[in-house]
């Protein structure tokens, strides 16, 4: 008698588990998502390494034109559509921002040869005279890029 008592008890439990785990399913457990195994490994990122000497950052880098006249400071840099770099906005004349006007340049008339370090400045391909006559840029308006060799191709945006 004493182990039919002990098998009904067991099967009691084992039909109160199952309608314990129906009654879950019923009221909205999550689907059972796929292992980590079965998920693609992406691949590894590509590295570059790049030494001190040849990477330095552009924003707020001084231009001088190739004769050391200053010309300002690099603010922003404009791209198209695609990515690529087009222009460089130059914060142009004033002082301490007093006076100062945004221009912009092509990228092409910029050269970084010279950058050696954090107080090198970058060579722009225009006198301060062209640079004066520039119209000045400003966001939400058409972009005037201002180029040393005149064959720009316009910006598509």
């Amino acid at each position: 008698m004493r182990q039919i008592c002990i098998v009904l008890s067991v099967l009691m439990l084992a039909g109160a588990a199952v309608c314990g785990s129906v009654a879950a399913d019923e009221v909205g457990s999550p689907p059972a998502t796929p292992s980590q195994a079965d998920k693609p490994v992406p691949p590894p990122p590509s590295i570059t390494v790049i030494g001190p000497a040849d990477a330095h950052g552009v924003l707020g880098r001084e231009v001088k034109s190739a004769t050391g006249e200053n010309m300002g400071r690099v603010v922003d840099i404009i791209a198209d559509r695609s990515g690529a770099v087009r222009a460089a906005v130059i914060d142009f004349g004033g002082f301490l921002g007093v006076g100062s006007r945004k221009i912009v340049v092509d990228w092409n008339a910029l050269h970084f040869g010279q950058v050696q370090g954090k107080n090198s400045n970058i060579t722009l391909d225009l006198t301060q005279d062209q640079v004066k006559a520039a119209p000045e840029y400003k966001e939400g308006t058409p972009v005037v890029v201002l180029g040393a060799s005149g064959s720009l191709n316009p910006l598509r945006f």
